[in-house]
């Protein structure tokens, strides 16, 4: 017969037994597929504990009944050893389990992406706050750890009542998720790492600056402070002023219709949208990238323009201004709100709809869906706090914040 064992931390696991199968060679079975000493686990069968000599059978356990493991593995390990932990969750021995965490590389770079508040304490030297930190892991462990066994032995009291099996079927669907957001973290690792814009140097009408690339904006952009510094507002058509409604709402004082820009050592002519947007400064957008027929090559990190005849490097992160990298977001707005309807003093002028293309690399902490965010996840049980900071660390992601605070 088949019988079914799920964990506290949310593995199922099938295994083939006989009937007249006793429970301690079902631990021995157990032992192998999750490398929990037979010892460690406790096996419960609608909700009363399985003795190891005890037989299957005799249980009333048939044939794809479910049966619920509990291991205490970390601290029962732990604890005989001299980085073992205290009853509270603390280190028996801070100074020697901080100094075995620091000299352990891949340790450390894993529990950075895990759990960067504990990292930072291993390598602080406040040894205080350290155990204080291990205890609160320890008490959200507890927590989690009991919330689980109560929702398992709702789940004994009637296994084939719909919301159980619902239930069940979320927990195998969030094992997915854990193993495939395991699986990114050892083959994938950059993928969690902040994706930095694209910047080239450019010279507008003779001032150098430094233009923020963006193929999914398709009306180039220039702030009033920037052409005022380029000496190009005399040149401004106030014809084409208005309003932009996009993602925000941007007014557009005019229109630029030429001006040379340099790229590399060629001059090329340029039109811009003149914006009254003073967190933005240059957006060179898809409008110029076609007419100039440009390449973003990710290859070589550089932008061809003119079909190869001038290649200029893409800035790296040490080369960009700090306040530009919060500047991103507001030229993804602006290039939005220039992208939708302008409404003019006498007509409606239809600009290119342009908008954000996804690439901004910040964290939105505001508005109805972080909150639904933020509220889906403190229903699960955790504290509000822990769910925004988590939400913010894994850049809104909700199921990589869940999988965190899961396994927290």
């Amino acid at each position: 017969m088949k019988v079914t064992v799920m964990t506290v931390d949310e593995q199922i696991i099938t295994l083939d037994v006989d009937r007249d199968e006793s429970v301690e060679n079902l631990k021995a079975l157990l032992e192998v597929e999750t490398q929990v000493p037979l010892q460690q686990q406790q096996l419960l069968y609608n909700g009363r504990e399985m003795r190891n000599a005890e037989k299957l059978s005799a249980l009333g356990v048939s044939d794809g009944d479910l049966v619920m493991m509990v291991s205490n593995a970390l601290q029962s390990s732990a604890s005989s050893n001299a980085m073992g932990f205290n009853p509270d969750g603390s280190a028996v021995n801070p100074s020697a389990f901080q100094q075995h965490l620091r000299n352990d590389s891949n340790l450390m770079a894993q529990l950075f992406q895990n759990d960067p508040e504990l990292a930072q304490a291993v390598l602080g030297n406040d040894l205080n706050k350290l155990q204080e930190i291990l205890r609160m892991r320890n008490q959200q462990r507890t927590e989690l750890r009991r919330r689980q066994e109560e929702e398992m032995a709702l789940l004994y009291a009637d296994p084939f009542d719909v919301e159980a099996q619902k239930k069940i079927e979320e927990a195998i669907r969030q094992k997915g998720i854990d193993e495939n957001w395991a699986a990114a973290l050892e083959h994938n690792p950059e993928a969690f790492a902040r994706v930095v814009m694209l910047y080239v140097d450019m010279e507008v009408n003779g001032v150098p600056l430094k233009a923020f690339v963006d193929s999914g904006a398709q009306s180039t952009i220039i702030s009033k402070s920037c052409a005022e510094r380029c000496g190009l507002l005399r040149l401004l058509d106030t014809r084409y002023r208005g309003i932009a409604h996009g993602v925000g709402q941007s007014e557009i004082l005019g229109r630029i219709h030429v001006a040379p820009i340099k790229i590399g050592q060629i001059f090329y002519p340029c039109s811009f949208l003149v914006l009254d947007s003073p967190n933005m400064e240059f957006l060179f957008g898809l409008d110029m990238l076609r007419k100039h027929q440009c390449m973003i090559d990710l290859k070589e990190n550089v932008l061809r323009v003119a079909g190869g005849e001038v290649a200029v490097p893409f800035l790296q992160e040490k080369d960009i201004p700090s306040h530009f990298l919060d500047e991103q977001r507001h030229a993804k707005e602006a290039a939005s709100s220039s992208g939708s309807q302008a409404t003019s003093a006498g007509e409606k002028t239809n600009t290119p709809t342009g908008g954000p293309s996804g690439s901004s690399g910040q964290t939105q902490t505001q508005g109805p869906n972080f909150e639904a965010k933020v509220s889906k996840l403190v229903e699960l049980g955790f504290g509000r706090e822990a769910v925004i900071q988590a939400l913010k660390f894994f850049d809104g992601n909700e199921e990589q914040a869940a999988a965190y605070l899961f396994g927290g």
